[in-house]
């Protein structure tokens, strides 16, 4: 099972991947946890070039990214699926299409094109949504007080696009779950499990906390 977190900056995708990744560990279920772009070496360089590099053009920021979802796919998540595990994600394929089609105002039926190539079709099997609004996630980006990568550095117009490209992709994507992540984390949590365990009850069930 394949199961990705998505939003804008300062969301709490990361926090909710570890809460996720944390509930299958304690209730004895395979898991891998990722992120994107990352999760292999080759990724791992292509995230300091997107985040912490110069300046680049908006088609090679997709480039690169899409270069690192390649690989990702191919070692670590269809291998990962094909042994049985719930793979945990950290961002994918509707953060292309938030940041660098909407975002960077790049083509985003030819950004799609690209995605599938590099995805070799692999979807998720739910994508959950955290919303917050833009002001809030850069409130939180502040308190946590550390440095400001590329991306988070784009501005806030930028950021006001992406999200209004999440809620757009939300109406047309499938599979996806928008969850109100304005909350505390424990209660974000309990609204992802429920929203799995309507989904997915046998690896979801609520009655085991």
């Amino acid at each position: 099972m394949f199961v990705v977190f998505e939003g804008i900056e300062g969301s709490g995708k990361s926090t909710q991947v570890r809460l996720l990744a944390e509930w299958l560990a304690a209730h004895g279920v395979p898991h891998r946890r990722v992120r994107e772009p990352g999760g292999t070496p080759v990724g791992e360089e292509i995230r300091r070039l997107i985040l912490d590099g110069d300046d680049l053009p908006a088609r090679a920021e997709l480039f690169l990214a899409l270069a690192a979802r390649a690989v990702h796919v191919d070692e670590v998540l269809a291998p990962a699926l094909a042994a049985g595990e719930v793979v945990v994600a950290d961002r994918y394929e509707l953060s292309t299409f938030a940041y660098q089609g909407y975002g960077r105002g790049l083509p985003l039926e030819e950004v799609r094109r690209m995605n599938a190539l590099a995805t070799g079709g692999l979807s998720p099997d739910v994508t959950l949504l955290l919303e917050v609004p833009v002001a809030v996630g850069e409130a939180r980006r502040r308190e946590a007080g550390r440095d400001t990568d590329r991306i988070e550095g784009a501005g806030h117009a930028f950021h006001a696009r992406v999200a209004e490209a999440y809620a757009l992709l939300a109406e047309t994507e499938p599979r996806v779950e928008r969850v109100d992540a304005t909350a505390d984390p424990a209660r974000v949590h309990a609204e992802v499990l429920r929203r799995l365990n309507a989904r997915f009850p046998e690896t979801f069930p609520l009655h085991t906390g």
